[in-house]
């Protein structure tokens, strides 16, 4: 073999080492990673506590002035959905799919999934 094609050999082998430990580092901090996927839930949780608490005082304040949740509306800005009201009760719903979210009121805590 000559001297450049060693020269050769050996830049494609680091080339394909330098890789190799890109790919395993990207696979553990990655955002695919256990570590930014756990991240994420917990600022999900954090965002959906934050929403529904809002929320929550405002149907509250309705509560105090009507005696009852129906009829209560909720504007877009709080980021929460009133999908159920009856007289002494409420579901609030927020996030799509994997990320949905609900919280049954007054007094409860958010939780996965749907309403």
């Amino acid at each position: 073999m000559t001297r450049s094609g060693l020269g050769v050999v050996s830049l494609l082998v680091a080339l394909a080492l330098g890789g190799l430990l890109w790919a395993m580092n990207a696979n553990q901090s990655g955002p695919s990673s256990a570590a930014a996927q756990r991240v994420e839930t917990q600022a999900q949780q954090v965002s959906a506590t934050a929403n529904f608490g809002q929320a929550a005082i405002q149907l509250q304040t309705f509560y105090a002035e009507n005696g009852t949740y129906v009829g209560a509306v909720l504007p877009a800005s709080f980021g929460a959905t009133l999908v159920r009201a009856d007289a002494s009760s409420y579901c609030l719903q927020m996030g799509r799919g994997t990320a949905l979210q609900h919280l049954v009121g007054p007094g409860g805590q958010p939780a996965p999934g749907g309403c």
